[in-house]
């Protein structure tokens, strides 16, 4: 990024552009240095010019830091994600250098063609590399050194890598060699994979150039549900904020309702289509709890008849309540969120069809409480669910 900012940008672009003026000089100095392989020198060098504290190099890393994260930030606000903490590789920059003092003093560091690496043959494994000839660190470096960072911080009781596959290699020698440090912690943490995300049907390369930018998901999928509110739901008050509920949790639930290692092929339409088993459903649905109960006012909870509950629609919902908490802990002991999902998609199914089935107002007192009392806590649910899985559920749609 560096050299590419020196030969090619200027400062009120990229400031201007933030992150995607950054990408445009990132993908010209890949392009650039196909054909001119002293380019990658240069950016190794100035990569150890960071290392080592120099003025200009900082200065520059800082500032593009800085511009990314203000764009991302832009998106987690629009996600309403919120860090305790965050801190990124150049915070580790003075906790590597005990780390390698470490695995010196244990016998565990080699020199192997001037690169210094903790041999993984034992186990089947390429050479983990901790320094390079030139005595720049790298991913297994920064990684060690942030593992026992975190744990001395902490004291954690799991730590999570939520990282692509593509990753899974790294991950095995990363802990392997923490075991071999006598890290018994090691057995907590854990590397969550995911699979990778291809753009119709071409795989996804900030380097080439071939990016979706989340942001513009995210509105697109804003504007396209406020026009859908303005043409359906004209009267409806605060439509700027339930569009954003809804288009921002359209997104969310597409990649959160299959399992986590599997890989998606984006596309516009199926991000952006709010029919079947969609986020938008499940919330218009938590809608419909709303205005059932809105409607019905106070009710008398002590006075139900349970016997309206025993039809056929009235037994699947109460099933697909009672399964929620076992799919919620199934999701987290796996890591997958897609079953928290599927299963607030059931109580949604199962809901709708106990509401079609079912006449709730107009019936006996006691038989309209008893399906109230179901319809509050099939609301209840879909509410929680949603909340796990990072979906706000407006209570008009």
């Amino acid at each position: 990024m560096i050299v590419a900012y020196k030969k090619w940008g200027d400062k009120e672009t990229v400031e201007r552009e933030g992150v995607r003026g950054l990408v445009e000089l990132y993908v010209r100095f890949h392009k650039e240095a196909e054909a001119d392989e002293s380019l990658n020198d240069e950016g190794r060098a100035w990569f150890r010019k960071i290392e080592l504290g120099d003025a200009e190099a900082l200065l520059l890393f800082n500032w593009f830091k800085d511009l990314t994260m203000r764009d991302v930030m832009r998106v987690y606000e629009l996600l309403d994600v919120q860090f305790d903490s965050y801190a990124g590789e150049s915070f580790y920059e003075d906790k590597m250098q005990p780390v390698v003092e470490e695995l010196r003093e244990k016998g565990l560091l080699k020199v192997d063609q001037g690169a210094s690496i903790v041999d993984l043959s034992e186990y089947d494994m390429p050479p983990c590399i901790i320094l390079r000839s030139d005595g720049a660190t790298l991913y297994a470096t920064r990684d060690l050194a942030t593992a026992i960072y975190r744990k001395n911080t902490y004291d954690f009781a799991k730590s999570l890598y939520v990282v692509a596959y593509q990753q899974n290699l790294h991950f095995r020698q990363f802990f392997k060699v923490l075991e071999l440090m006598g890290k018994d912690w090691v057995k907590d943490m854990e590397h969550v994979s995911f699979g990778m995300v291809s753009f119709e049907g071409a795989s996804l390369s900030t380097r080439h150039g071939n990016v979706v930018y989340l942001e513009d998901v995210l509105n697109a999928s804003i504007e396209r549900t406020l026009a859908i509110i303005k043409e359906k739901s004209p009267e409806m008050e605060n439509k700027e904020a339930v569009a954003r509920d809804v288009g921002v949790g359209a997104v969310i639930w597409s990649v959160l309702y299959n399992s986590k290692i599997k890989d998606i092929n984006f596309t516009w339409d199926r991000a952006l289509n709010f029919d079947g088993e969609t986020g938008p459903y499940t919330q218009y649905t938590y809608a419909r709890c709303c205005s059932v109960l809105r409607k019905a006012g106070d009710y008398e909870k002590a006075a139900l008849d349970c016997a309206a509950l025993t039809d056929a629609a009235s037994m699947a919902l109460l099933r697909a309540l009672a399964a929620f908490p076992d799919a919620v802990k199934a999701a987290a002991n796996k890591n997958e969120p897609f079953l928290v999902s599927r299963a607030v998609m059931d109580v949604c199914s199962a809901f709708n069809k106990f509401y079609y089935d079912n006449r709730i107002l107009g019936e006996a007192e006691s038989v309209k409480n008893a399906r109230l009392a179901l319809c509050e806590a099939a609301k209840a649910v879909i509410k929680t669910g949603l909340y796990l899985v990072g979906i706000k559920a407006p209570e008009r749609m």
